[in-house]
């Protein structure tokens, strides 16, 4: 396992869509666990694939509640009720913004064993999963501000 380079604010990469995962492999595995050690180290709650310069919609997560693998994961359902949080981002290092978010989502993704599954998040949560999805869309959390970028 290897601690992966973040892709900063401003490379383009952040800007494309990523590619269905097809294959899950020793390769995937290793992004994977390669993804879960950068995550920690950097104390972040969320990294998608592209963070790490790998187009493909594979996200990592703990938003303090245990870990998750999200493989091809989609938004299936959003609460109408809206939360306005602050949220940060690993590839803007330094910088916040409060965001309009769903209070709650459910998201289905596949497992590292390609099994879907169902997940529900609220708050934090729902906020995490918003924003890594998003990721894998090539949209960053500054579309969803609500004010100003700020720095820590």
């Amino acid at each position: 396992m290897a601690i992966r380079n973040i892709v900063k604010f401003g490379d383009p990469i952040l800007n494309k869509k990523s590619r269905p995962v097809e294959k899950f492999d020793d390769r995937l595995f290793t992004l994977l666990d390669d993804m879960k050690d950068t995550l920690y180290k950097e104390k972040g709650a969320g990294l998608a694939a592209v963070q790490v310069g790998i187009l493909r919609r594979v996200v990592v997560m703990d938003c303090g509640d245990g870990y998750l693998e999200l493989i091809n994961p989609e938004i299936t359902d959003r609460s109408p009720e809206l939360q306005h949080e602050e949220e940060g981002c690993l590839s803007l290092p330094g910088k916040f913004g409060v965001t309009e978010r769903p209070k709650s989502v459910m998201v289905k993704a596949q497992n590292r064993e390609g099994k879907w599954c169902v997940y529900k998040g609220s708050d934090l949560k729902a906020r995490c999963f918003c924003h890594e999805i998003d990721h894998l869309d090539g949209i960053l959390y500054t579309s969803h501000l609500v004010g100003e970028l700020e720095d820590n």
